[in-house]
């Protein structure tokens, strides 16, 4: 084949993929880097701006919910837990280029989908990116938005507390297990005499010491 023929094709091959029907717009979930989660929204809506890519890339989400941190002196503060830790949501066209935008960010590691062996998909890499199904991604964002907040400690084994709340105010004890997906500890309190264990919501006790 000639050259004019090579360049002719490329030429084709080039008005083929510019002219090929958008793709539907579908959740799709990337991997990042640890602790990278926000780092990585911020940085991808510049690249789409840059890129000129918002026809393709339509949103970033990164699921929380509301949890109340609970500090060993008895404060509490607001903060939200990230559903996914170590991902992002990314409402995409998916083509070459948008998956490009997307998988060149810094911190993205890849796309979530099946492994495909070398060669396969060209301009993919080796992993097809897999879209969430329709009911995937409402269940994921249904429980970001109503899951109730969840109370966190910093309390451990070992530490000692009074008791601020309940039928056990104003006991001390020591804590003997931390359950946080309760957000209850069990706790040997000094009862008559005797330590007998109490289980106690994280919002009952107060660190000692």
């Amino acid at each position: 084949m000639s050259s004019i023929d090579e360049e002719l094709d490329d030429d084709f091959e080039e008005e083929g993929r510019n002219t090929k029907a958008k793709e539907p717009a579908r959740w799709y979930a990337v991997q990042v880097a640890s602790g990278c989660e926000n780092r990585v929204k911020i940085d991808l809506t510049q690249r789409i701006h840059s890129f000129g890519m918002s026809d393709r890339i339509y949103q970033i989400e990164i699921p929380q919910t509301p949890t109340i941190r609970l500090k060993k002196d008895g404060t509490k503060t607001p903060a939200e837990e990230k559903v996914f830790p170590g991902y992002v949501l990314v409402s995409m066209s998916m083509d070459d280029d948008a998956w490009q935008v997307v998988k060149n960010t810094p911190n993205v590691i890849n796309f979530v989908g099946s492994e495909q062996k070398r060669g396969y998909g060209r301009g993919r890499g080796h992993v097809k990116p897999l879209p969430l199904s329709r009911g995937e991604a409402d269940r994921i964002f249904k429980q970001a938005l109503e899951q109730e907040a969840v109370v966190k400690t910093d309390l451990t084994e070992g530490d000692k507390i009074m008791v601020m709340s309940g039928p056990f105010k104003d006991f001390a004890g020591e804590v003997v297990e931390v359950s946080p997906e309760r957000s209850k500890l069990k706790a040997l309190l000094s009862i008559f005499g005797r330590d007998t264990p109490v289980e106690l919501e994280f919002n009952q006790v107060q660190r000692q010491g």
